[in-house]
């Protein structure tokens, strides 16, 4: 009888290691594993089921689903990190592990509770805004490369966690239009904790072994520990950056920082001449703010249209948006 990682492996699924010395499979929103159909009618399907479930946990009394969370954190890892009461975030290895989906989980987080979190829709739209997020930055960088024009490329993504949409838009890319990767690459993630990093960098080297999709790329990837309420670590990394230069924050600057931190960040990233910025915002319509009834994440329900004019100080605008019932995924150009 194969495991599930043999039946990954076997897939051509990599796998890389966490800093907690266990494997993980490494999310490829392209492979037929994970990836997630967009169109009109399977967002309308699990909008509905999101609505289903929250309508049944509405009908739990207070008291009894405090007791049901208790149980659930001593029997899933993934429920500890969701409903810890000290935190207001979850931590990125957690949010990834989430993205993976239930058949997709190994030790230590395998358990049927675990199985469960990671099978809700709630789940699915993580990976959905990571997907679509890894595209926009993949189109913009489409629009900006030359194959002729070999300047250095960089990706700076601000609270990136393992930086998996920056890699899967290197991995779509590698596939789609190869010629314009042929130039030193480098992913820098400005966050302050370090076991997502610390996971991505060691995702990516999987990825460009041989026969994978990064196979033969000149690829970095760089940590720099970041508070994004002060801006001066990233634009002392701007301004020591030559070629061109992205941006993105998924699940990250737009969506937890306040407003100042938000006007401040792309603020430097305009005066640094930056192609594009690329991230998530979280809606504010009403069904998003029933969704964050009880929930000890402290997510800033800003809406594109809070959010516009806060970009739009920076002298940046909304040049796409691609949208779920979770979050708005933003592509934002200079003006």
């Amino acid at each position: 009888m194969t495991s599930a990682i043999d039946d990954m492996k076997r897939d051509g699924v990599a796998f890389a290691m966490t800093r907690e010395g266990y494997e993980l499979p490494v999310l490829d929103i392209a492979h037929s594993r994970f990836a997630i159909r967009e169109d009109a009618e399977t967002i309308a399907a699990l909008n509905r089921e999101i609505e289903r479930s929250e309508r049944q946990r509405r009908r739990v009394p207070k008291f009894i689903w405090r007791l049901l969370l208790k149980s659930a954190a001593k029997k899933s890892r993934l429920a500890r990190a969701l409903f810890d009461p000290k935190g207001s975030f979850l931590d990125g290895m957690s949010t990834y592990v989430m993205k993976l989906g239930g058949d997709h989980l190994v030790p230590p987080h395998d358990t049927p509770m675990d199985r469960r979190f990671a099978s809700s829709p709630h789940a699915t739209f993580l990976r959905m805004r990571t997907q679509q997020t890894a595209r926009l930055i993949a189109d913009g960088l489409r629009a900006e490369l030359s194959e002729n024009d070999k300047r250095p490329l960089h990706i700076v993504n601000i609270a990136g966690g393992p930086a998996m949409d920056s890699i899967n838009a290197l991995m779509l890319l590698a596939v789609s239009s190869p010629e314009l990767l042929n130039r030193p690459l480098t992913i820098h993630v400005l966050d302050m904790a370090e076991p997502g990093p610390y996971f991505g960098r060691n995702a990516l080297h999987a990825l460009q072994d041989r026969g994978r999709k990064l196979a033969g790329l000149d690829i970095s990837f760089e940590h720099l520990a970041y508070d994004w309420n002060d801006t001066a670590v990233l634009r002392n990394l701007l301004g020591s950056l030559t070629g061109v230069v992205a941006a993105c924050s998924e699940g990250g600057l737009f969506e937890y920082g306040n407003d100042e931190a938000i006007v401040a960040n792309l603020s430097a990233l305009k005066a640094a001449n930056v192609k594009f910025v690329a991230g998530s915002v979280t809606r504010a319509d009403e069904a998003r703010q029933r969704l964050a009834e009880g929930s000890r994440v402290k997510l800033i329900l800003r809406g594109i249209e809070v959010f516009r004019p806060l970009a739009e100080r920076a002298g940046i605008g909304i040049a796409e948006v691609r949208s779920t019932v979770w979050s708005d995924q933003v592509l934002l150009r200079p003006f």
